[in-house]
């Protein structure tokens, strides 16, 4: 009867077994999951382990690493973490269990070691260490202290030779009754064997490991709600249940949150006929009268020691996969958030809605310098409306404001039917139209009250910051939203209910890979936006800002080393994201790594361009298709390069002053108001693409709550994700399917109507 670790008598043999690490044995696991060359892994974690950052290893490393990614490289990093971890798990525990003797049994040493050895989790060491923690007291342990463990293990011995004879049980029972010890009859000896037997079975790995995968296969999470009278967002769940194996990430988190509000009560319903089935099959082979005791006792050892365990298991690890698919996504909408196209070259007009406190007003630059700041109360009473229009005429015609930034938050639809009003009027008396854009203001709230606005804007009212955030955010995204905790910016799904380090520590890594992607000019950008940049940190950032402030900007890239505290290494990692436009060398203007310059210079010589082919852009242009009748790897070899840096350089020749946002959709200019009443069934309209969550994507077409494309609409074949078709900041063709004007919703389609 396989009972598992049944105590048995300590010998002298046995040597402590402890798990060594493996490196290799990490870096062929990781190469394995993530289907990539072992040698790729290798030299990847090498260059990490050397103070190497991910952007530059990805960027300017590509021939060492066979041209991984950034986000390949992430996933490296993580997984080496994650391996780390366990082995500490497994030495710390082999070392626990060590320390009470257990492993004087050689025999006993080699079958925990192995176990632990082939965990693949943390949950599957703990179920090897399960039954040597030193627990609370048990129904089991008492039994132990009662001294009823010899009787246990008779019974496991010899109870199925007796398994027929109840007399002869009761006989070699009856000598461990004792009153001392709260033993008053055979039938406490007896139940106190079988607390031992269920602990036993409860504490096996091999009966909790399919325990477990028999449960998440099979079982369903299960939800119940108050009276059904009561209405609450959690409505469709009050009675729910869905199977653990096809439940989605997003329901997971929904429920979990419905739970965390009281309003829902969550538990795992499991295939208890397939459990009881199996307990019995692999633990109980008696009959008549012990089989019976047995069979009680393994139901015990499954709904008191098993289930809830394994139910708290299943439960963390669904919300752990949901906390993780969702922080994915939320990264994935940040990125297409801050490589959002920059709309450059127009004086801009930021208006922050609000009913009592007033519209905020912000008038910056083509720069982003600020104008002006202004208040006005466009649902006030007609004289201040009069004085409200008055107002924004007098900014727009003073500082030639050639496009307004309306925040799309409360207020926002009767601001924008002002606003329209405003410039119709405008148009009227100059002949002059002045588009409009409603921009997301999540997060202007929280960039006005940070220590970040604080610096800039000193004496400005902390009200009329976020007008700014709104103004600028439109100029560049990028630059702008940095500023602001990612969190705050609020295109995530169920972003709240995700542990916060977690998404912390994925959403700075996507703001780094998008200002590492875009680069960033060292003498405009602030010490924020500089300290995403491979390698620098606040203090180097500051430093660098500092040393522009004091000796004016910079003109060469080289220079950078002459700023304080930033030494080699620090070079090394950030120069090639920091760009120099209209400086001494060309190429200072360039993602091309100052290490390459003497191999972009041969490669200009080579092809006999001039000294100034990337200042002068027809003579870039010819340099361009020069290039394109010369054979890569051949030049590559010539001039002793690897292919994937050739292929960059003339890339970044090709480019050369080109934004990579550039390449993006721009977000769509209004010149009038769309109401709800307009909007008719089958009605074709243009919107941009605001968040992308599981079950669809949310598109402003122009009204104030953004219409939902749900994912059976976005395209005619089967979707996997909304992402697989779309993405924030994607301007797309949508039909309207269903309007409900009494919610205020929209619903659309991207299926173009037959």
């Amino acid at each position: 009867m396989p009972l598992g670790f049944i105590p048995v008598q300590k010998t002298e043999k046995g040597v402590i077994c402890l798990i060594a690490p493996n490196t290799p044995n990490f870096e062929r696991k990781i190469a394995d999951s993530m289907k990539l060359p072992l040698g790729s892994v290798q030299k990847a974690l090498q260059l990490l382990q050397e103070g190497n950052t991910i952007p530059f290893i990805a960027r300017y490393r590509k021939e060492v690493t066979g041209k991984l990614d950034e986000v390949q490289l992430r996933d490296i990093s993580r997984l080496f973490e994650q391996e780390t971890k366990l082995h500490e798990r497994k030495a710390d525990v082999v070392r626990l269990i060590e320390e009470q003797g257990v492993f004087d049994d050689t025999t006993l040493q080699v079958k925990i070691t192995t176990a632990i050895e082939k965990a693949q989790t943390l949950s599957e060491v703990d179920d090897v260490y399960r039954p040597y923690r030193k627990a609370r007291k048990t129904r089991a342990s008492v039994a132990k202290e009662q001294g009823l463990l010899p009787l246990y293990l008779w019974l496991v011995e010899h109870g199925q030779e007796h398994h027929g004879d109840e007399q002869v049980i009761a006989r070699y029972a009856i000598s461990f009754v004792n009153e001392q010890k709260r033993v008053l009859n055979v039938e406490d000896a007896i139940q106190g064997a079988m607390d031992i037997l269920a602990q036993v079975v409860a504490d096996e790995p091999s009966v909790r490991r399919y325990l477990r995968s028999i449960t998440l296969s099979q079982g369903s999470l299960c939800a119940k709600g108050p009276d059904e009278s009561i209405s609450s967002v959690y409505d469709m769940y009050y009675q729910y249940e869905e199977k653990l194996s096809k439940i989605p990430h997003y329901r997971v988190l929904a429920m979990n949150r419905g739970e965390r509000d009281g309003v829902l009560k969550l538990s795992i319903v499991a295939p208890e006929r397939e459990i009881t089935a199996y307990l019995n099959r692999e633990f109980n082979r008696s009959s008549s009268w012990l089989l019976d005791r047995i069979r009680l006792a393994l139901a015990d050892a499954y709904t008191r020691l098993i289930a809830p365990s394994i139910e708290r298991q299943l439960r963390q690890e669904l919300t752990q996969q949901a906390q993780e698919h969702a922080t994915v996504i939320f990264a994935k909408n940040l990125r297409q958030l801050l490589l959002q196209p920059p709309i450059r070259q127009h004086v801009v007009l930021g208006v922050d809605p609000a009913f009592r406190t007033g519209c905020k007003l912000a008038v910056v630059d083509e720069t982003g310098k600020l104008l002006a700041v202004d208040v006005v109360y466009p649902t006030a009473p007609q004289h201040k409306i009069t004085e409200a229009r008055q107002i924004i005429l007098r900014l727009v015609e003073a500082h030639h404001v050639s496009l307004i930034a309306i925040g799309n938050g409360t207020a926002s639809r009767e601001t924008e039917l002002f606003i329209v009003d405003c410039l119709h009027a405008y148009q009227e008396s100059t002949g002059q139209q002045v588009p409009y854009i409603m921009v997301s203001e999540a997060g202007a709230s929280v960039y006005s009250a940070s220590d970040v606005a604080r610096e800039e804007f000193p004496l400005l009212d902390l009200s009329l910051r976020s007008a700014v955030s709104i103004a600028r955010r439109i100029q560049d995204p990028l630059a702008e939203l940095v500023k602001i905790d990612p969190k705050a910016i609020g295109v995530g799904q169920y972003q709240h209910d995700i542990a916060a380090k977690t998404l912390d520590d994925q959403l700075q890594a996507v703001v780094e890979m998008a200002v590492n992607e875009v680069g960033v000019d060292v003498n405009t950008a602030s010490w924020r936006l500089l300290h995403y940049v491979s390698g620098l940190n606040k203090t180097t950032s500051k430093n660098i800002v500092l040393y522009r402030e004091q000796h004016g900007r910079f003109h060469r890239r080289q220079d950078l080393a002459l700023v304080p505290r930033l030494g080699a290494k620090t070079f090394e990692q950030c120069v090639g994201f920091l760009r120099i436009p209209d400086g001494e060398d060309p190429l200072d203007a360039t993602p091309i790594h100052v290490e390459s310059y003497a191999i972009a210079k041969q490669l200009l010589k080579k092809v006999g361009a001039a000294q100034d082919a990337l200042s002068d852009e027809a003579k870039r242009l010819a340099l361009v298709e020069c290039l394109r009748s010369y054979n890569i790897a051949a030049l590559s070899e010539e001039l002793g390069v690897g292919v994937p840096t050739m292929e960059d350089i003339i890339t970044a020749f090709a480019q050369k002053g080109r934004d990579v946002r550039d390449n993006l959709s721009s977000p769509t200019m209004r010149t009038d108001v769309l109401h709800l009443e307009d909007v008719y069934p089958g009605m074709m309209m243009v919107g941009t693409v605001r968040n992308v969550v599981d079950f669809g994507a949310f598109v402003d077409v122009g009204l104030k709550q953004d219409g939902l494309v749900h994912i059976s609409q976005v395209a005619n074949h089967y979707v996997a994700h909304p992402m697989d078709v779309v993405a924030i900041g994607d301007v797309v063709n949508v039909w309207v399917l269903e309007i409900d004007q009494k919610k205020g919703r929209l619903s659309l389609t991207m299926r173009k109507p037959e």
